[in-house]
């Protein structure tokens, strides 16, 4: 397969950020290989109108990629309804992580037999992006502070009712505005989301693999009806982290922990895994049930951290998480079972 892999490069629609500013769109009908096809690798980056890339400490970002057309193909993850559904997700970490599936296992898409009559299928991009040049907080603006956003309502108007939300997406919505330092002046850019793509065309000896998102914030519960047991699922996507206690400050002993169980209606083998963190992270597992009194390692995936100021090795952000490839056969998730998903 490797002699025919096809590559090609594609830029989303213009991002237009100003100091401070937010934007977060949802692009429709990108550029992306079509036909019926074996996705191999994913990979993405924010560049200036010249091509150059533009690093995590002037522009942060958080992307996603699906299918599109009102019927939203999701992937085979555990969460509810549109939340996490798409094929990938990946944010600050993109330039240094890996996404290539190996042969012969490859992600199909654009097969004539699962598109609807009268539909063509077509790719959406959700993409946000958090200009941080001239604010007074830098990583306070990326962990979306509602103070520094004088944020009060959520972008549909409405009250943020919660008296502990002290940050998050509910305060950093597309056109809002983080607080520059007094007296800065930068001026509005043009930027872009440059993906480069792998692909081959669909033969018979690819084998097809499922896509699974999982969150921590999950929380499931089993719920009955017609067709019997269901287990119903409510994930939030990001939770709090609470701050490190005083004694704790100067240590090496400031750890929170955040685990969920998930119940695997259909099991499988694994043949890659990945973790998505934001700076604080220090490593995600995916544990299986417990086997001789031991927790069942599926995959461990940990952030390296930048040391510079060029992009790609930006100090104090994550800049790349390790990835999990099993020797092909070697880990089986069995029908039903309950993982641990843990993030520190």
């Amino acid at each position: 397969l490797k002699s025919n892999v096809k590559s090609a490069v594609f830029l989303s629609p213009k991002i237009e950020l100003g100091p401070g500013s937010v934007s977060n769109k949802i692009y429709y009908g990108v550029d992306f290989p079509r036909g019926h096809i074996a996705v191999k690798s994913f990979n993405a980056e924010v560049v200036d109108e010249a091509g150059n890339p533009v690093p995590l400490h002037e522009t942060y970002t958080t992307g996603t990629l699906n299918h599109s057309d009102i019927i939203l193909v999701r992937n085979s993850g555990t969460c509810q309804r549109d939340i996490l559904a798409q094929y990938y997700g990946l944010g600050s970490e993109t330039r240094r992580t890996a996404t290539d599936i190996p042969d012969p296992f490859e992600i199909i898409v654009g097969n004539p037999a699962k598109i609807p009559e009268g539909y063509e299928e077509k790719w959406l991009v959700n993409i946000h992006a958090i200009d941080t040049r001239g604010v007074v907080d830098k990583m306070g603006c990326t962990e979306c502070k509602c103070e520094l956003y004088n944020v009060t309502n959520d972008e549909y108007g409405e009250l943020l009712l919660r008296p502990d939300y002290k940050g998050g997406l509910l305060c950093c919505y597309d056109q809002t505005q983080c607080r520059l330092r007094e007296g800065f002046v930068g001026q509005k850019r043009n930027l872009y989301l440059r993906c480069t793509v792998k692909w081959v065309n669909w033969d018979k000896f690819i084998v097809p693999v499922k896509i699974y998102i999982l969150d921590v914030t999950d929380t499931s519960k089993i719920s009955h009806d017609s067709k019997g047991m269901i287990a119903e699922h409510d994930c939030q996507i990001e939770y709090e982290v609470e701050s490190c206690s005083t004694g704790n400050e100067d240590g090496n002993d400031c750890l929170h922990v955040k685990r969920t169980n998930l119940s695997m209606k259909n099991g499988g083998y694994v043949i890659y895994g990945v973790a998505h963190q934001h700076s604080g992270g220090t490593g995600s597992m995916l544990y299986g049930q417990l086997m001789f009194n031991d927790r069942r390692v599926i995959c461990s995936s940990i952030p390296s951290y930048g040391e510079g100021k060029e992009a790609g090795n930006e100090t104090n952000y994550i800049i790349g998480m390790s990835t999990c490839y099993p020797r092909p056969g070697s880990v089986k998730i069995i029908d039903g079972e309950t993982l641990t998903l843990e993030s520190n």
